[in-house]
């Protein structure tokens, strides 16, 4: 089974991230395998991350400023194809943006790019 990979790109507009755009992945992946968030926060800002299904929210983990971090999705969050927004909540930052909704199926790899003017 072929796994794929989304790119969602934050823009720091105000409270919204918009999505860049998606790219199919070469790898291969067991079914049913665990489904991950890639975060590359490219700000100096550490940021926790939150993934929003409908009402709920759940929190993932923490992105450190200038790294790449693969943060789990949980079963519990993607069943089949799932629309998925995401939160970041930057440390020091009042402003929390939200992505727009992608969609996600279990197995896939999710990229999340912070980019370096985020503040």
């Amino acid at each position: 089974m072929r796994t794929q990979v989304r790119t969602t790109l934050i823009a720091a507009l105000s409270l919204t991230l918009a999505v860049c755009g998606r790219a199919p992945a070469t790898e291969t992946a067991e079914p049913g395998g665990e489904t991950i968030l890639v975060v590359d926060n490219q700000s100096t800002l550490q940021v926790t991350v939150y993934a929003l299904r409908d009402s709920q929210r759940q929190r993932l983990g923490t992105a450190g400023a200038l790294a790449t971090t693969r943060l789990r999705i949980p079963d519990s969050l993607v069943f089949g194809v799932t629309s998925l927004r995401f939160q970041v909540d930057p440390v020091g930052s009042r402003r929390t943006p939200i992505s727009e909704q992608i969609i996600v199926s279990a197995g896939e790899e999710v990229r999340l790019v912070i980019p370096p003017t985020f503040r």
